[in-house]
């Protein structure tokens, strides 16, 4: 697993790196920088504040990891890091971590990951025992800043990597926090895939003139597929896993991502997907880091080749062979298509995005395809015909296979004696129907082909449903929302981003899909979707919130 695997054209040591660096490159394979690196790294040299905006898969991770290490002193080294770097999630931080350990070898860079889950006594230790990278999640950053256990006199680059996604978690008031608590003599680089108005804002308050970077991703030529192959199927709810089983009997990705929305629905299709004899293995928030390490091992050295997984679970994952990534449903958010499909169709390889929508989500479809300026073309799910066409095409192959390497001795004595009562044809004949019977279940059914009328577009004009800290009591919910209500208020010091962090966190949900929030002394009310309110509480019963677990349940008075 490589996060800067797509290294594009010209010369690392075209960009006045130190030769440690350089060396290290080389041995890992990287001749050529990407344009993310080959634009982001000289003004990174120079001590400029940089914004850069730039997909997931285009070598950003290098981009900032190679000019902070370029800053290590030689010799004796302070105790105290030299460079912080904010990621949304813990799966990310190890893995910028892990990058960062890989590219500064040679300079004995001590590069540690810091975030939740994890006990904070052994993160304490290596602290006070000296780091020169800090790679973190912001809210236990903070955490260690209250603490006084992140000394931050010696920072001189901080680094927002995937900010938006950041924000979208609840961590805006965490992230201005610590570039509050840092010296006002350092360089800041901010990260994005995309550039919504509030981070440009926050670009605005915290970096000084930045470099300002935008990478578009590579269009094919004039006459050429697009190397992501984008498809959708309009399914009903009730036959997504049989659909799902069917693509991929008909696509035979090497490795893919199914995107899933909650923690149940992933351990349901994984098991449901390992009773079809698939190599399924679950990610969400509920395993421990084991657990997640475990699973991705398995992915990494081919004894699994589906993850199943949840957006926050899978952030920042980057497998070098995924060829196929699934939206088992249509994201909510249109930004986190664009996170998902990013990681497929990198360094000249062609991808496949495959997205399973109900017909009551043609509208989220029709956001992304805005948002992304493609088009999903629609397609039917193979039928029962294709399906048998295809594993019969897969045992012509078989047979091709063996007739050409002439592995046949075991069964030749086999064939010589049933040849003297049956032709050879005949033989053959039935040979292939058995192995074409084994491949192809008699109990498959042709899934009921769905339809869906056209949309009216949706106004990307009209406002989004407002977040605020105080309503009048009890107000009705919206139409399509329940309000969700959670015993804890302002006597604990309740805030909406404490809310708003803590369902994102734990749920599929971002902060664009939880509507109005009502705080009172002892508990709040938060308006989340209808048909996702029982999914949330599930995730919330797990969780906790300022310090504390609370009750969290559906309001009785909406």
């Amino acid at each position: 697993m490589k996060p800067d695997a797509d290294l594009g054209a010209g010369s690392f040591a075209d960009l006045a790196l130190r030769p440690e660096l350089v060396t290290v490159l080389t041995g890992l394979g990287y001749e050529e920088p990407t344009p993310i690196q080959r634009e982001a790294i000289p003004p990174l040299l120079e001590g400029r504040d940089l914004v850069g905006q730039a997909a997931t898969g285009t070598g950003k991770t290098a981009a900032f990891a190679l000019p902070l290490l370029q800053r290590l002193p030689e010799g004796q080294r302070s105790k105290h890091p030299v460079a912080l770097v904010l990621t949304p999630t813990r799966e990310l931080a190890v893995q910028v971590a892990e990058a960062i350990t890989r590219y500064g070898v040679a300079l004995g860079a001590r590069v540690l990951a810091v975030y939740g889950g994890q006990p904070i006594t052994a993160q304490l230790r290596v602290l006070q025992k000296g780091v020169d990278v800090v790679v973190a999640t912001p809210g236990r950053a903070l955490d260690h800043l209250n603490r006084g256990s992140l000394k931050l006199d010696d920072l001189q680059v901080v680094v927002l990597d995937e900010a938006d996604e950041m924000f979208d978690m609840g961590f805006a008031d965490e992230i201005e926090a610590i570039l509050g608590a840092v010296p006002s003599q350092r360089q800041t680089v901010l990260f994005s895939a995309t550039m919504p108005p509030k981070i440009d804002r926050m670009s605005k308050r915290h970096l000084s003139n930045p470099v300002r970077i935008q990478i578009e991703r590579e269009k094919a030529p004039a006459g050429e597929a697009p190397r992501v192959t984008q498809t959708g199927h309009l399914v009903l709810r009730a036959n997504k896993p049989a659909a799902l089983a069917r693509i991929l009997d008909m696509q035979q990705p090497s490795a893919a991502i199914v995107f899933c929305r909650t923690r149940e629905e992933v351990d349901e299709l994984t098991e449901t997907l390992k009773a079809r004899s698939y190599r399924a293995e679950p990610l969400h928030g509920g395993m421990s880091q084991e657990q997640r390490d475990r699973v991705m091992n398995r992915l990494r050295n081919g004894t699994a080749d589906l993850l199943i997984a949840t957006d926050v679970a899978a952030r920042g994952l980057d497998v070098d062979h995924l060829t196929h990534v699934v939206n088992y449903n249509v994201p909510s958010a249109p930004e986190s298509y664009v996170h998902r499909i990013g990681r497929v169709g990198r360094a000249g390889r062609e991808g496949v995005a495959i997205t399973l929508a109900e017909p009551r989500e043609r509208r989220m479809l029709e956001a992304i395809e805005r948002l992304t300026g493609q088009k999903i073309p629609l397609e039917k799910v193979p039928s029962r015909a294709d399906l048998l066409a295809s594993r019969l095409a897969v045992t012509r192959q078989a047979l091709v296979e063996v007739l050409e390497s002439g592995d046949v001795e075991g069964v030749r004595a086999m064939v010589e004696e049933l040849s003297a009562s049956f032709s050879p044809k005949q033989v053959a004949l039935a040979a292939t129907a058995l192995a074409h019977r084994a491949a192809a279940p008699a109990d498959e059914e042709d899934i009921p082909e769905v339809t869906s009328k056209p949309v009216r577009p949706v106004r990307d004009d009209l406002p989004r449903t407002s977040t605020k800290a105080e309503r009048p009591a009890r107000k009705a919910s919206k139409a399509g929302t329940a309000k969700l209500y959670i015993g804890a208020g302002r006597a604990t010091g309740v805030r909406p981003q404490d809310l708003v962090g803590a369902i994102a966190g734990e749920s599929h949900l971002t902060g664009k899909d939880i509507g109005g929030i009502e705080i009172t002394e002892r508990f709040s009310l938060v308006e989340v979707p209808e048909t996702e309110i029982d999914t949330v509480i599930k995730a919330l019963r797990s969780s906790v919130i300022k310090g504390r677990k609370a009750i969290i349940r559906r309001d009785r008075d909406s």
